[in-house]
This record gives structure tokens, C-alpha cells and sequence, in this order.
């Protein structure tokens, strides 16, 4: 699914909401789960998942083109999602 295909989807469950509005939605939804990740904080959906920073440690490793090249990679955060229960079992067809 595309965020157009997200777009199309929201505008057609929600009467009366059109496609523009319901871009307005995705992207005001996006963003906000983008500030709130880029400030540190974790964004919890209750049903769906958990968005959260990992800080990922330096480690050694391998040049691709030359593997006997060890290089240093750097430490970074990272952003992760976990799924919640409900989105497993929907996902696994599991019956509540």
C-alpha cells in the first residue's frame, strides 16, 4: 500500500471526507509521529504498535567490495516499530 492507496482508503471510510482533507490527515499523522520520534519520544497506538528511537552501538565491519577491509561503523539512533497484540493476530488470523 502506497500513501496515495492510504489516502484513497481514509477518504473512502470516512463519509464526507475528501481526498485532499484526508491527505491533510496521513501527512498531519506522519508528522506528528515524525516530531515526536526526532525530540526522543515514543508514540504508542494502542491496538496497532509502538514507534520508538534504539540507539544502535559502533561496531567493526566489513567492506563490502573488499571484505578483508575492516572499517569502523558509527554509533546512530534508529527508529523502530513493534507491532501490538491486535495488529499480531490480525496479521496471523488469530480470533480475539
Amino acid at each position: 500500500m502506497t500513501k496515495t492507496d492510504l489516502v484513497n482508503a481514509v477518504a473512502k471510510a470516512v463519509e464526507g471526507l475528501t481526498k485532499k482533507k484526508a491527505a491533510e490527515v496521513v501527512e498531519a499523522l506522519f508528522s506528528g509521529i515524525h516530531d515526536s520520534l526526532k525530540k526522543g519520544e515514543k508514540v504508542q497506538i494502542v491496538g496497532f504498535g509502538t514507534f520508538e528511537v534504539q540507539n544502535r552501538a559502533a561496531r567493526q565491519g566489513r567492506n563490502p567490495q573488499d571484505p578483508k577491509k575492516v572499517i569502523q561503523i558509527p554509533a546512530k539512533k534508529v527508529p523502530v516499530f513493534r507491532a501490538g497484540k491486535a495488529l499480531k493476530e490480525a496479521v496471523n488470523n488469530k480470533k480475539k
